[in-house]
C-alpha cells in the first residue's frame, strides 16, 4: 500500500499539531513516529552527522541502516549545529511554534543552547514539552542511559533466561520501547490538558521508572509480595502450562491460562481425565505439579506435528503457537488480514515499513513521508524558519 489509508478528506486526530523533535535513536524517536502516522507534523532536528542510528548497520537498504527507517517515517528533516549561533536560534524558533517538543538530551544539556522546558515556555507557554533520560533529572541525571544498561539494572535481565545459565538481554531495546510508548502516552494527556485548561506542562519519562512499570507482575511479586523473582526459562511463575512443548516436529507454546482452557486442551489431547486430575484440578494445582503434568503433555503431543496441534487447540479457544522467525510472524499477521507492512513514499523511494499498530474507525493511521534524508527539508524549513510569522 503507498497510498494513505484514510478516506478522502478525514482529518487524522493530530492534523495541525507540530512536532519540534530533538530526540534521537529510538525511544524518542519510536514516540514522534507514532504521532506523526496520527496526523502531526514532525520536523526531526539533527545534527551535522545526522541521527546515529542512520550508521547502525547491517542490515541496510540502500545504504541506510533498517534501524533508523523503522522509527522515522512521517517527519521533515532539518541539520542543525546547536553550537552555531544561527542555527541555535532557528532551533528555538522551531520550538516557539511547536505545540509539542520532544528531546533526549542528558537532563540540563539544552539550557546552555536556551532549548531546556524553562526558557522554551518563556517564549512559547503552550508548550508540550517532553523530556526523556535514562534516570530521571535527579541524582541519576549523570549516569547515561542505555537500553541495554537499564534491562541490566531494572532486574529485566536477571528474569531472562534459563534458570542455571547466564542472564540475556531481550532480543529487541524493549525498554526505549515502553519509554517511547509512555513518552506518547504523556504528550497525549498533555494535550487534552490544554485543550481544557490552555496550559502547557513539562511531561518526564526516564527509562528506569518505565523498565519497572513494564516488569508489571514481577514488578509487584516485590513490591507487593516481598518476593524477588528469578530465571525461570521459557516458565511462568503463576501459570501452567504457559511455555514451549515440544510436538513431533517442533516446539509449540501452549498458554493454558485458566481451568476452561486446560479442560479443552486435554480433549483436544485425547486425554481429558488430566482435566479431573487433583493435581491439575485448578491452576495452582497444575503449577505446584508442573514438573509431573509437563511429560504427560509432552507424550501427547508427541503424535502430531506443531502446526496440526495449532489449528486443532486454536479451533477449541486454546492460545498456543509454533515459535516462528521474524518472517513466520509477518506471514501470519498476512494470513490473518492484518497487512502489517506499508510502503511509504512514491514509486523508486518507496520504503516498506511495519503499519502502525492502533486501528481507528473513523481517523486511521496514514503514511505521508517516508523516512527522511539527512536534511532533507533544511532548505524549506530554513526559509519557513526565517520568515517572521511564516
Amino acid at each position: 500500500m503507498t497510498e494513505d489509508e484514510a478516506p478522502a478528506g478525514s482529518q487524522r486526530p493530530l492534523e495541525g499539531l507540530l512536532v519540534a523533535d530533538f530526540s534521537r535513536v529510538l525511544a524518542g524517536p519510536y514516540a514522534t513516529m507514532l504521532l506523526a502516522d496520527l496526523g502531526a507534523d514532525v520536523v526531526k532536528v539533527e545534527g551535522p552527522h545526522g541521527d546515529e542510528t542512520r550508521t547502525w548497520t547491517p542490515p541496510d537498504r540502500d545504504g541506510v541502516a533498517t534501524y533508523y527507517l523503522s522509527i522515522n517515517r512521517g517527519k521533515r528533516s532539518i541539520a542543525l549545529d546547536l553550537r552555531d549561533e544561527g542555527d541555535a536560534e532557528l532551533a528555538r524558533e522551531l520550538a516557539r511554534r511547536a505545540d509539542i517538543m520532544i528531546q533526549n538530551f542528558k537532563p540540563g544539556g539544552l539550557a546552555k543552547y536556551r532549548l531546556d522546558y524553562l526558557s522554551v515556555r518563556a517564549a512559547n507557554p503552550t508548550v508540550v514539552y517532553a523530556s526523556i533520560s535514562g534516570f530521571g533529572a535527579g541524582p541519576g541525571a549523570r549516569v547515561p542511559g542505555y537500553d541495554l544498561m537499564v534491562q541490566a539494572l531494572s532486574g529485566l535481565m536477571s528474569l531472562t533466561g534459563e534458570p542455571d545459565g547466564p542472564p540475556y538481554r531481550a532480543g529487541v531495546s524493549v525498554i526505549d520501547v515502553i519509554t517511547g510508548n509512555h513518552a506518547a502516552i504523556g504528550i497525549l494527556a498533555a494535550l487534552r490538558h490544554r485543550d481544557l485548561t490552555g496550559e502547557g506542562q513539562h511531561v518526564e519519562v526516564n527509562l528506569l521508572s518505565s523498565a519497572l512499570s513494564g516488569l508489571v507482575n514481577q514488578s509487584s511479586a516485590y513490591v507487593a509480595g516481598g518476593v524477588v523473582p528469578y530465571r525461570m526459562g521459557n516458565e511462568h511463575p503463576s501459570v501452567y502450562p504457559y511455555e514451549p512443548l515440544p510436538t513431533a516436529d517442533r516446539d509449540i507454546i501452549i498458554a493454558a491460562a485458566n481451568d476452561g482452557q486446560f479442560r479443552a486442551l486435554c480433549g483436544v489431547l485425547g486425554a481429558p481425565e488430566l482435566a479431573d486430575d487433583p493435581r491439575f484440578l485448578h491452576n495452582a494445582d497444575r503449577t505446584a505439579n508442573r514438573a509431573e503434568l509437563r511429560p504427560l503433555l509432552a507424550e501427547r503431543l508427541a503424535t502430531r506435528g506443531a502446526a496440526e496441534w495449532f489449528d486443532a487447540l486454536v479451533g477449541v479457544g486454546v492460545p498456543c503457537g509454533p515459535i516462528n522467525t521474524v518472517d513466520g510472524g509477518f506471514a501470519l499477521a498476512e494470513r490473518f488480514g492484518l497487512e502489517p507492512v506499508v510502503s511509504v513514499g512514491e514509486a523508486g523511494r518507496a520504503v516498506p515499513t511495519t503499519r502502525h499498530p492502533i486501528r481507528f474507525s473513523e481517523t486511521p493511521a496514514r503514511y505521508r513521508l517516508p523516512p527522511p534524508e539527512l536534511d532533507e527539508h533544511g532548505a524549506e524549513l530554513r526559509k519557513w524558519l526565517s520568515t517572521p510569522n511564516g
